[in-house]
C-alpha cells in the first residue's frame, strides 16, 4: 500500500470449489448484518436453512446462478450473487437479472467495496443482454436502500421475506439497463 492510497479492489467469479469461502463469507456478513436485528430462534433458523457448504456448493454449481467476490490484498471482503429467471411481474422486463445478494465485511463499509460489486453486477447485466436489474432489499434496511438508490434502482412494490418464522417485508426496487449493441 502506497501513503494512505488502499489497495485496489479486485473483482473475481466464484467457482464450485470456493464453496466454503463463500459458505464462511455469506454467513459471517448476513450475521453483522442482520443478527441483532432479528429474534435469536428466527435468525438460528433461517442461518441453518440458508449457509452451509452443500447449500453454497449448489448455488455455485446451478446454471442459473452467479457469483463474483470482491478481494482486497486476496482476502475476500464482499460478494455479489446474480441469479437468472424469476422476476416478480411488477418488474415488467423483458430480461432483468436478479441481484440475490450484495454483502461486505461490516469492517470495510464505506471503502468501494459494494460500488465495485455493483458495477461488476450491472456489467454483467448489460453482458448479457438485460434491460433491467432488480432486487429485494428488507425494508428495514436503510442503509442498503440509500445504497441501491444511489446506484440508480427505484422502489417498484415489495414481496414478503421469511426469516424463520418472522414473515418480514421486502422492497423491490428496479435498475434499468442500457443493452450493450
Amino acid at each position: 500500500m502506497r501513503g494512505s492510497d488502499p489497495s485496489p479492489i479486485v473483482t473475481r467469479v466464484a467457482r464450485p470449489d470456493d464453496a466454503a469461502l463463500l459458505t464462511e463469507l455469506a454467513a459471517t456478513t448476513f450475521t453483522e448484518t442482520f443478527e441483532s436485528a432479528n429474534t435469536p430462534e428466527d435468525f438460528t433458523a433461517y442461518m441453518a436453512a440458508a449457509f452451509g457448504e452443500d447449500i453454497q456448493r449448489a448455488e455455485l454449481e446451478d446454471p442459473d446462478t452467479i457469483v463474483f467476490f470482491a478481494e482486497r490484498d486476496g482476502e475476500a471482503v464482499g460478494y455479489v450473487m446474480l441469479r437468472e429467471g424469476g422476476a416478480p411481474s411488477i418488474v415488467a422486463a423483458d430480461d432483468a437479472l436478479q441481484i440475490a445478494r450484495l454483502y461486505a465485511r461490516q469492517r470495510v463499509l464505506g471503502r468501494g467495496i459494494g460500488a465495485a460489486l455493483m458495477q461488476r453486477a450491472l456489467a454483467e447485466a448489460a453482458g448479457r443482454g438485460k434491460d433491467a436489474v432488480w432486487l429485494g432489499v428488507w425494508d428495514r434496511n436503510e442503509r442498503a436502500i440509500r445504497f441501491y438508490e444511489s446506484w440508480g434502482f427505484h422502489r417498484i412494490g415489495s414481496q414478503p421475506f421469511l426469516l424463520g418464522s418472522d414473515l418480514q417485508n421486502d422492497l423491490v426496487m428496479v435498475r434499468r439497463i442500457a443493452r450493450e449493441s
